[in-house]
């Protein structure tokens, strides 16, 4: 694939992967979470909903590199980029949810809520697209074969 084509496959991909879990290396060290991905542009910039006074979000602060891991019954999705806290309260109210609602329960005006947003410069890909089945037939022929497992693998930097 192109650098294009794979970029596209790595945003149609994360766009059914609402959730992944972000590691931030602050002066603590690396540290994971999950959080709730609002928004994928197709240029892969990343948009999350958190509150101010967490220990991500000082991280980022500290050091804005992150990782970002997605994954999906049969695919998965790694990215590293930039993260950048904003304060946008027009962003802040278009992204709004009753999901980031359960944990800013003050809504988008809360002083305490915030958004993240991240900038991907790097991302993997694996997908074994098809059913079940075909993902059945394809362990079978890796054990009968010794081949390797059919799955369609894409690195792209952004």
């Amino acid at each position: 694939m192109t650098d294009n084509e794979d970029q596209k496959k790595l945003v149609d991909l994360m766009s059914d992967m609402p959730i992944a879990m972000l590691t931030t290396y602050g002066v603590d060290g690396p540290r994971s979470l999950p959080m709730a991905r609002q928004e994928v542009e197709p240029s892969a910039e990343m948009w999350f909903i958190s509150a101010r006074d967490t220990a991500h979000t000082r991280a980022i602060q500290h050091n804005p590199t992150v990782s970002l891991t997605f994954s999906a019954r049969d695919s998965w999705v790694a990215v590293t980029g930039t993260a950048t806290v904003v304060d946008d309260a027009a962003k802040l109210e278009e992204l709004w949810n009753t999901f980031a609602e359960a944990w800013l329960p003050g809504g988008p005006e809360d002083p305490n809520a915030t958004l993240i947003r991240v900038d991907v410069e790097h991302g993997e890909y694996w997908d074994t697209p098809g059913s079940k089945v075909a993902s059945l037939i394809s362990f079978a022929k890796t054990k009968l074969t010794g081949a390797t497992f059919d799955a369609d693998h894409g690195s792209v930097d952004l």
